[in-house]
């Protein structure tokens, strides 16, 4: 039997689009109500329009210092509480490591890394007086193997796989659940600059896989009943045969 999300408060980040909104969409069906994250204020404001009133924005730059730490005290000062907190912002950097550049790797970390430790640091002590709560990180198969062709976005996986894990034995006296969900190659802005066609071939070859089949494992890990942890759920294309 699953749990319900009727009514419950989840925070999503990196909310405008791909994982971040399909996700929403699928917590709203559940009967959440949802405070989508993004820098992208013009975006949220838009989406907020036609998903309805259970839908509350929180315009937070997460690789800015001040704007990252603002974040949880804001939101606990729109809603009251936080049941699910879902850090799922995230940027790429594909390639051997000469091709890219210091400024890139800060960035890449800031986000992937600094930016999930920060906004958990943030919501853990709310969650713990509650004795209740929810936390899922966006990690990536890349977190599970050395994947040589992406060293730098591969490192800050492999950082946030052994975080959540750390975190989720530190938390289970204090009845918060943390958890990670780590896909494969997904259809996001990250192949926003793809050809159409080669798209199509890769889904076609069962290659890629959609936002919402990531949503489907989100949902699947926040229903179980509160006695049991999806530690870790890997997504995975049919043809992705590299691990």
């Amino acid at each position: 039997m699953s749990e319900s999300l009727d009514g419950k408060i989840a925070v999503i980040t990196g909310a405008a689009s791909g994982i971040g909104l399909a996700t929403t969409q699928r917590l709203l069906d559940r009967g959440a109500t949802l405070v989508m994250v993004d820098w992208n204020e013009a975006a949220l404001n838009e989406l907020a329009s036609k998903l309805g009133d259970r839908v509350i924005t929180q315009v937070t730059n997460l690789i800015d210092e001040k704007s990252c730490n603002a974040m949880i005290p804001e939101i606990l000062a729109k809603v009251g509480h936080i049941d699910i907190l879902y850090c799922n912002a995230g940027t790429y950097i594909g390639g051997d490591l000469t091709e890219t550049t210091p400024e890139a790797i800060d960035r890449m970390l800031n986000l992937n890394v600094n930016a999930v430790m920060k906004n958990v640091h943030a919501v853990v002590p709310h969650m713990t007086q509650r004795k209740t709560g929810d936390i899922v990180v966006t990690c990536s198969i890349a977190g599970h193997f050395p994947t040589w062709w992406e060293p730098v976005y591969s490192g800050s996986k492999w950082a946030i796989t052994s975080f959540v894990q750390g975190m989720r034995r530190q938390m289970i006296p204090h009845g918060v659940r943390v958890m990670q969900v780590s896909p494969g190659p997904v259809v996001s802005a990250l192949l926003a600059d793809w050809p159409e066609e080669n798209l199509r071939k890769a889904k076609e070859t069962g290659s890629l896989i959609d936002p919402e089949e990531v949503a489907d494992a989100v949902e699947y890990m926040l229903t179980r009943k509160r006695t049991v942890t999806i530690r870790d759920m890997l997504v995975l294309p049919t043809n992705f045969d590299r691990v």
